[in-house]
């Protein structure tokens, strides 16, 4: 057997890895019953049936009939701009705030894009810091320091 679309053989696998992974170390938690869902419950059955959803998919990637695709270049550098921001985010949101870890972290993950556009990436930032506020903060109630903490604002 050949495979004839390389993108969805992979997505595949990756679907049916990350199933795997949750489902296995959902497991430490109590399961409870469909009536009475535990903590390990939703995540074990999402993980199986991701596993499954990617199983569909992979070996549907081997059909004669399955659209011909390949997987392009992998880009390690945008990946790494990309993880670097994330883990930026999370050093700095302590010392300055949600607000100003959020924006940067829209703004400088933007710049791994190949069509980087300095007023586009600031628009996006101010969009999604206050798509944050409202979902996190005035939504879900989560406490996270506003603010930077040199403005004792917080």
């Amino acid at each position: 057997m050949r495979i004839q679309s390389q993108q969805n053989f992979w997505a595949g696998l990756m679907f049916v890895a990350l199933g795997l992974f949750f489902a296995y170390f959902a497991v430490d938690y109590q399961m409870g019953t469909a009536a009475k869902m535990g903590p390990g419950y939703f995540p074990f059955w999402l993980g199986v049936i991701l596993a499954i959803l990617g199983a569909i998919i992979g070996i549907s990637s081997l059909s004669p009939k399955a659209e011909k695709t390949v997987v392009p270049k992998f880009h390690l550098k945008i990946m790494a701009i990309i993880l670097g921001n994330v883990i930026l985010f999370g050093i700095l949101l302590r010392p300055l705030g949600l607000y100003l870890s959020a924006f940067l972290l829209v703004l400088l993950s933007s710049m791994a894009s190949h069509e980087f556009k300095w007023k586009v990436a600031i628009i996006n930032g101010i969009c999604l810091t206050i798509a944050i506020h409202v979902i996190f903060i005035m939504g879900l109630g989560l406490i996270f320091p506003l603010w930077p903490s040199f403005l004792g604002l917080n």
